[in-house]
């Protein structure tokens, strides 16, 4: 079976991609490094969750633990609302660094699953870390699958988050939800 090394943002966004590729004759292997997930309670879980369910499906896990906040916050300064390029492309880079190192050909992310992403941006940097490394990004539009595994997820009964990871996500959750209050008031 073919292998390919695969950037995991979490456990509920992995679901209905490990699925997909498995249907596909391709054993993921997956990539945790996630260094712009705050705060650290967050990215615990994150982590944890994944952890467990990748035990719970015979998927093998590589992480590389990175709680990395100086140095994403130094990384978006001052573009705050360009921020998502950069987030995308030091966890590809990294993902393609070190699928390169372990002897892959392809590297792929679950970030291709959220209809909340930068879907082409995500595939243009993705294409362009696989050139630098001399890999091939596996591209796949996951989105249809999306409702379906955040579904399974939930019946699984994996944590499931509320915002995409960084600080600036939470922080537009909680002013989208506090705008939305003082709409009904």
């Amino acid at each position: 079976m073919e292998k390919v090394f695969m950037h995991t943002c979490c456990a509920p966004c992995s679901v209905a991609c490990i699925s997909e590729l498995r249907q596909e004759g391709i054993e993921p292997v997956s990539f945790w490094y996630n260094p712009n997930i705050h705060p650290t309670t967050e990215y615990r879980m994150r982590r944890n969750t994944l952890m467990d369910y990748a035990q719970s499906v015979g998927m093998e896990l590589i992480r590389k633990e990175e709680y990395g906040l100086r140095r994403f916050i130094e990384g978006v300064y001052p573009e705050w609302d360009n921020r998502c390029g950069f987030c995308y492309g030091i966890r590809l880079d990294e993902t393609a660094r070190t699928a390169a190192e372990m002897g892959f050909h392809a590297f792929t992310t679950t970030l291709l699953i959220s209809p909340y992403q930068k879907h082409d941006l995500i595939r243009e940097i993705g294409e362009k870390t696989a050139e630098k490394y001399g890999l091939t990004f596996l591209y796949r539009d996951f989105r249809p699958h999306f409702r379906e595994g955040q579904d399974r997820a939930r019946e699984l009964g994996l944590y499931m988050q509320k915002y995409c990871g960084c600080i600036f996500s939470e922080e537009e959750r909680y002013a989208k939800k506090k705008k939305h209050m003082e709409q009904k008031n």
